[in-house]
């Protein structure tokens, strides 16, 4: 499975004055006539406080007001504020340009957040051209100070080679500092590099206990690997009813796949009560997502009357799809039901098509059948029809 390459965001948090639990009425009053006489630390500490109505009430206009004076002062703090209200249009107009203009000026004193966002920005083309070196030299600064988000940022930049050569091992570093950190999709990408011994030396274990920690953090993904685990017994002891726990999460999350691996678990009775029709519910969930094997599954429910009422004409529209999703198996049904004529007109060029699709892709009983019955010229044109149906198939 591909690792979760979202999106990048721009961290949002203002940055408070150390001591903002002691903001108050006397607080304000004393930072407002300092801020008044050009002092730029209250300036600051008065742009917070107008920013959370410490004091006085909430104006985020005033907030932008004193941290603008703060800024232009150089409290680094203060920049990195007045940029976030530019990103996101707090107290001002929004301005992706301004917000980088001053994400610049506090990442180059240290501000990891600043360094951050504006690798974010960089990345993004957010304000600035986009520029992924830029982006990955912006993460880094602020990934070896700690800063959780720029070092999943980072790795992401190893894992993808954007901005830095492709390097698996830097990769599943700066993964497992973030996963470290509670980062939950750091968590399933570090899963998928024990999984798969990219950066790191094969290990389920290792991959289960990631899975779990991004699965307890609600990562879709990560739960149905865990059940898949669960299922098969791999990094962990068999348990098919913590799989049907996991699938049916990942399945509430939006993982088709695991709508399908459910659908399986109540076809045989794995993990829960056997149960066709519920099982053919969920093959119907998954392969309206595209899965072409929920769409072989449910359309062979329908040929045979399982779960579902017989019925032939939607068995084909389902072998159809899966036929054109790949479907090895679904493609020698569909040539079956063109030789019988069940569900569609009896066609022989399109069942002889359908069946060199399937021999194709590993399955080989109906063009071997067919093959021995057909005139020449039905397999002529036959051969003529599969290379046009191979430029609709999906792979």
């Amino acid at each position: 499975m591909k690792k979760s390459h979202l999106k990048r965001r721009i961290f949002a948090t203002l940055l408070l004055f150390p001591l903002f639990s002691a903001f108050g009425d006397a607080f304000f009053d004393q930072q407002l006539e300092k801020a008044r006489a050009g002092d730029p630390q209250a300036q600051y500490n008065l742009g917070v406080c107008y920013a959370l109505g410490r004091g006085t009430t909430r104006n985020a206009k005033e907030a932008v007001n004193w941290y603008r004076k703060a800024a232009e002062q150089g409290i680094a703090r203060a920049q990195y504020n007045l940029g976030v209200c530019y990103a996101f249009g707090r107290g001002t107009t929004r301005n992706a340009r301004q917000a980088a203009k001053w994400y610049r000026k506090a990442a180059v004193k240290g501000i990891s957040e600043a360094q951050h966002n504006l690798g974010v920005c960089y990345a993004a083309g957010r304000g600035v051209p986009r520029n992924y070196a830029e982006a990955t030299k912006w993460y880094r600064e602020a990934a070896k100070q700690g800063h959780a988000d720029a070092q999943y940022n980072l790795a992401l930049c190893y894992d993808t080679g954007k901005g830095v050569p492709r390097n698996g091992k830097e990769a599943a570093r700066w993964y497992r500092k973030a996963a470290e950190q509670g980062i939950a999709q750091a968590q399933y990408n570090l899963a998928l590099c024990y999984s798969g011994g990219q950066g790191v030396p094969k290990n389920e274990k290792e991959a289960v206990k990631w899975y779990r920690k991004a699965a307890e953090h609600g990562i879709a993904k990560a739960q149905y690997n865990l059940g898949i685990r669960y299922e098969n017994g791999d990094g962990l002891p068999r348990n098919e009813k913590q799989a049907v726990n996991w699938y049916r999460k990942a399945a509430e999350g939006g993982v088709a796949e695991a709508q399908y691996a459910l659908g399986v678990c109540y076809a045989f009775g794995r993990g829960v009560p056997q149960n066709d029709e519920k099982a053919a519910t969920c093959y119907r969930k998954a392969a309206e997502r595209g899965i072409a094997q929920a769409q072989y599954s449910l359309a062979s429910c329908y040929y045979v009357g399982k779960g579902v009422s017989q019925d032939d004409k939607k068995a084909v529209k389902w072998y159809r799809k899966a036929a054109e999703g790949g479907n090895a198996s679904a493609q020698n049904n569909l040539a079956v039901c063109y030789v019988l004529g069940n569900g569609v007109e009896q066609n022989y060029v399109e069942a002889y098509a359908w069946a060199l699709q399937a021999a194709k892709n590993g399955e080989p009983k109906a063009k071997e059948a067919l093959g021995k019955t057909l005139s020449p010229e039905v397999v002529r044109q036959g051969e003529l029809r599969a290379k046009e149906l191979g430029k609709i198939i999906r792979p």
